[in-house]
């Protein structure tokens, strides 16, 4: 790691630019090998309900599941269940916060998640009747029969105690005094291009909508590895290799590397699967937190393939309408995410809350290369170190997703 580089960072930022893409491609395609074919064992294309594009959702109530009467008392009632047993929220969980006929109904849409479409919505949720505290129960309530264990987001050693933040804030900070702190478009009214988290299951919560965009976006990472291996083989075998990660100031790890595209072959229990993991602000940077100069740049086929998964993305990409007291669940193992820019008035911020989960029951095996960063989310948490923050604030754990 401590090897000369003499390889700049090719011309790339975080906003995606078709032009320099169409160009860069052009200028590659004469160094390109000829007959460059997929890597050994990879499927030509992937099958099943994973794979999608826009035409195939001609109506949104094939992907919302709108609560009624029946399951809105059940919740209420689950939350004053919860309040009774003077918890901290990190204990909630099935048996906490029982929705006995709402549950098998969530439990359904769990299984959609993993075999089905990868998504859905589930809207009704009257937030404007609980407090923040009582909105983050019923979240996490609710999620704990979608997937029975949340991910940490952020973790701290306090007082010699471990504290783990589960949940997180998504909201515009760029006019606070943290704004200095910003490396993460998550944070601003910037748009965010397409991307994964960490994670099985990434879930957000509308508190409160934009006054005009912020519309979120959806796109089967299936369908554009489909398209990937049929037009640009080489691309695949690109993402298949090995990417510097930065550490971000990390003095005995500057970077770390793995792919950002993982095959796992089928198995007689299990079809087979590709996953696709990355952010693209930790290869081109953002705002204030730039990729290191002392670590490898990245490669103009590596450019070319960001650009690649981007534009593809949004090709075949769903927008859905989130709407406030939407509940929005997504398999990040297989769908790429992003959201439109968007404008707010004082006092009208878009306001989201986030969860990382994850389903022991239903969940994929985890790429060998994820299994670190899957550990740092997952690996025994306990129920006294979680903390659902009622406020913003930026995490730490940023750097690493």
């Amino acid at each position: 790691m401590g090897a000369t580089l003499t390889q700049m960072q090719p011309d790339i930022s975080y906003h995606p630019d078709f032009e320099k893409y169409r160009l860069r491609t052009e200028r590659l395609k004469a160094i390109r090998p000829p007959n460059s074919g997929l890597p050994a064992g990879f499927p030509e294309q992937l099958t099943g309900p994973l794979v999608w594009e826009k035409k195939d959702f001609l109506d949104e109530r094939e992907w919302s599941f709108s609560l009624n009467e029946s399951h809105l008392e059940e919740i209420q009632n689950a939350l004053q269940h919860f309040k009774s047993l003077n918890k901290l929220i990190g204990y909630v969980s099935q048996t906490t916060f029982p929705v006995p006929t709402l549950s098998p109904l969530l439990r359904q849409q769990a299984h959609a998640l993993f075999s089905g479409r990868g998504f859905f919505v589930l809207r009704g949720l009257p937030i404007d009747s609980y407090t923040t505290e009582e909105s983050i129960i019923i979240y996490a309530g609710i999620s704990s029969h979608i997937a029975s264990n949340w991910g940490r987001q952020d973790s701290k050693i306090i007082d010699g105690r471990k504290q783990s933040s589960m949940l997180n804030h998504l909201k515009d900070l760029s006019k606070t005094k943290v704004a200095g702190n910003i490396g993460a478009p998550a944070y601003t009214t910037d748009k965010q291009v397409f991307h994964t988290d960490a994670g099985d299951i990434v879930s957000l919560f509308c508190l409160q909508t934009a006054e005009r965009g912020g519309e979120s976006k959806l796109a089967s990472s299936w369908r554009v590895y489909n398209e990937l291996a049929r037009t640009r083989p080489d691309l695949i075998k690109t993402l298949a290799e090995d990417w510097a990660f930065d550490g971000y100031g990390n003095k005995e790890q500057p970077y770390t590397v793995r792919p950002l595209l993982h095959y796992t072959p089928a198995t007689e229990k299990n079809p087979e699967r590709v996953v696709i993991q990355y952010a693209r602000r930790g290869f081109t940077g953002f705002l204030h937190l730039p990729r290191s100069s002392n670590i490898p740049p990245i490669t103009e086929a590596q450019a070319e393939a960001l650009d690649a998964l981007h534009f593809l993305a949004e090709k075949f990409s769903v927008t859905l309408d989130f709407q406030k007291g939407d509940v929005q669940y997504v398999n990040n193992l297989s769908i790429f995410r992003a959201r439109d820019g968007f404008f707010y008035a004082p006092g009208r911020e878009r306001h989201l809350l986030r969860l990382w989960l994850r389903d022991p029951e239903l969940a994929w095996e985890t790429p060998a290369a994820l299994k670190t960063r899957w550990d740092e989310l997952y690996k025994d948490v306990t129920e006294e170190e979680q903390v659902f923050p009622h406020e913003p604030r930026i995490r730490g754990g940023a750097r690493k997703a």
